[in-house]
């Protein structure tokens, strides 16, 4: 390979010999000198090349570059503080011309529905960029306490045989003689690795909503954050277990990359105490009324006003991001909740910001309550054979959430849509690219 130095590195390195490669960010033709802004995945550095019968050639290649044209370059590399960009620039030696590209079709002022179009050159942006840096260090930090804690990576199928949710959001595939569906969730999977003595699992994986829903925080395919913890007490320690979680993850972007999110999106991230504020439904549905927002949903559940006005209740009371809102009645719970109380469930949702992020509960897992429970949200429990036989065999006390990826990173990042944080966005009228 060649010797390639990254632009990041280049202000540690020594003057003298280097060889760069990335794409033209922009070019400045002039008389006597031109210069030329090189991107790579690590920064933007300028290039110089003077003008002279020894540089003809070069500067003749120089002067037809195309903006996003990927080159290599070898020259020297100079330290010098009067150059804005970094301080440096590099002389260029030889400059080859890898692939040449077309004028582009989108700019800074572009929807992000064009955008999405050429997705490829929308990741160009350098904030782009750092969204997804963000979301590796998220991940990062994510599996760290995981496997520092003793959890299993599990990789569940994404086909099925039945639902694992609702039927009402199935994605239906033709499978030989016979239809799969589109995992939902990995819930019935996550919950016979307990039954397979695992103790704690973990998956970040595709999950799919057959959901016509256009709003910016729905999507057809997403990537589902996935815990499920054996020998639990109650909903409490799965909380406690989510809120470590996400505060180890927000940290390691502080700690990362706090200053470049704070220069490129204006959020001064901070690390939020623990635990977070915990608001039972019963109580949510008070502070909401007394805000003055009616819920019209016929089952009780909270829509989305609620949220943000719950949200916003939690900020201006406890000065907190995040809020679990648990007990949930058991009418707008699945029947696999363990109910306790008087039609409560052992559930939370999580808030952040205003916007759900996660749902998580206890399980049940005594097999002929779960029959029970299933009958009462009128299901046939021979329906779920398949489920409920490994209930059978024994599985321990558990419980776990689920968490959509790029919710987290688009609430901590300040954006307005998923479509931001998702790599290649599907929704219900975008398959491409």
């Amino acid at each position: 390979m060649t010797a390639r130095t990254l632009i990041a590195d280049l202000a540690a390195h020594d003057a003298g010999p280097v060889t760069v490669q990335g794409w033209v960010e922009t070019v400045r033709d002039q008389k006597r000198v031109q210069f030329v802004i090189l991107r790579d995945e690590s920064g933007s550095a300028q290039l110089v090349n003077p003008v002279n019968d020894d540089t003809a050639e070069t500067a003749a290649t120089i002067s037809a570059l195309m903006h996003g044209s990927f080159v290599t370059v070898e020259g020297e590399l100079k330290h010098d503080e009067r150059v804005k960009l970094g301080g440096l620039e590099v002389k260029v030696g030889s400059l080859v011309v890898e692939t040449v590209a077309l004028d582009s079709p989108i700019d800074a002022d572009t929807g992000i529905d064009k955008r999405l179009d050429h997705r490829m050159l929308d990741l160009r942006r350098p904030e782009a960029q750092l969204i997804f840096r963000v979301q590796t260090a998220i991940e990062h930090a994510f599996r760290t306490r995981w496997i520092d804690e003793g959890f299993i990576e599990i990789h569940t199928p994404k086909l099925m045989a039945s639902a694992s949710e609702s039927r009402a959001e199935l994605f239906e595939v033709p499978y030989f003689e016979t239809t799969a569906y589109l995992a939902q969730s990995p819930q019935f999977f996550k919950q016979m690795a307990q039954g397979a003595g695992f103790g704690r699992i973990f998956e970040i994986a595709p999950a799919f909503r057959a959901d016509p829903s256009f709003t910016s925080r729905h999507a057809t395919e997403f990537t589902s954050v996935d815990a499920e913890l054996s020998w639990i007490d109650s909903h409490e320690d799965v909380m406690a277990h989510h809120e470590a979680l996400l505060t180890d993850a927000i940290a390691a972007v502080v700690e990362r990359y706090g200053d470049r999110v704070r220069e490129a999106f204006g959020i001064d991230l901070q690390v939020p105490t623990l635990p977070f504020p915990r608001i039972s439904h019963a109580e949510a549905k008070a502070i909401v009324e007394a805000r003055g927002h009616t819920i019209e949903r016929a089952d009780g559940d909270l829509d989305p006003e609620a949220e943000r006005q719950v949200s916003a209740h939690v900020a201006e009371t406890m000065g907190h991001d995040f809020v679990f809102v648990t007990d949930y009645p058991d009418t707008v719970r699945p029947f696999y909740h363990m109910r306790h109380g008087e039609g409560l469930t052992r559930s939370y949702d999580l808030l952040y910001k205003g916007v759900e992020i996660a749902t998580g509960a206890q399980r049940e897992h005594r097999v002929e309550v779960l029959e029970a429970q299933a009958r009462s949200k009128g299901m046939d429990p021979e329906e779920l054979t398949s489920y409920l036989d490994f209930f059978r065999y024994g599985v321990p006390p558990h419980g776990g959430f689920g968490m959509g990826l790029a919710r987290v990173v688009m609430l901590m990042l300040g954006l307005p849509s998923i479509r931001e944080t998702t790599y290649l966005f599907r929704g219900p009228t975008r398959l491409e690219p």
